[in-house]
């Protein structure tokens, strides 16, 4: 930290507006052809070019956005770091089988719903799966067991079951993140 930075939220929505600016100073080209720039070298190296050289740790980049998306909606930020981790690995260019993408995974129905044009951006992806946590936190009383089942399994799954569904994956994606985040 240098002198004259801020700490707090007010220097963490600070430090949040500056890594968009920087962001927006880049735009990934739609398709990349033969030897194009690589997507990570158009957001400024948040990312390495190889995935196989992906090592799964938040950049500090990456961690201050999350921690900024978190606090923008009332989140807890450790809660919201064990749940992009598990989401992505922090990977911003993550894309599950089903076509969930980017950092917080969001499935291409639920990031239009947040406004998020383009998942792979991390700036994007993070505020998107906040915005839509933060969702889940409201409909399910605060309950964060609840609302990351609701993140993982669907808020239909959650409501039918009257709380945690009876599935396997979605508990363990529960605990884990709890866990992860020095919560159970």
């Amino acid at each position: 930290m240098t002198p004259g930075q801020l700490l707090g939220p007010q220097g963490v929505a600070e430090r949040m507006a500056e890594i968009q600016r920087r962001i927006e100073a880049f735009s990934p080209p739609p398709q990349l052809a033969v030897g194009a720039p690589s997507f990570s070298d158009t957001l400024g190296g948040l990312m390495p070019a190889n995935p196989s050289d992906f090592s799964g740790q938040a950049t500090p980049e990456l961690s201050n956005m999350a921690n900024a998306a978190a606090l923008k909606y009332g989140i807890d930020p450790s809660i919201f770091s064990a749940l992009v981790q598990t989401e992505s690995n922090w990977n911003p260019a993550a894309l599950s089988g089903k076509g969930a993408a980017g950092l917080t995974q969001l499935m291409p129905d639920t990031a239009a719903q947040m406004g998020v044009k383009d998942s792979q951006d991390p700036f994007q992806s993070l505020d998107g799966g906040a915005h839509y946590l933060r969702k889940m936190l409201d409909r399910f009383g605060n309950d964060y067991p609840k609302a990351l089942a609701a993140y993982n399994a669907g808020p239909g799954a959650v409501d039918k079951a009257g709380g945690m569904p009876p599935y396997q994956e979605t508990i363990a994606y529960v605990r884990k993140i709890m866990a992860a985040a020095g919560k159970q």
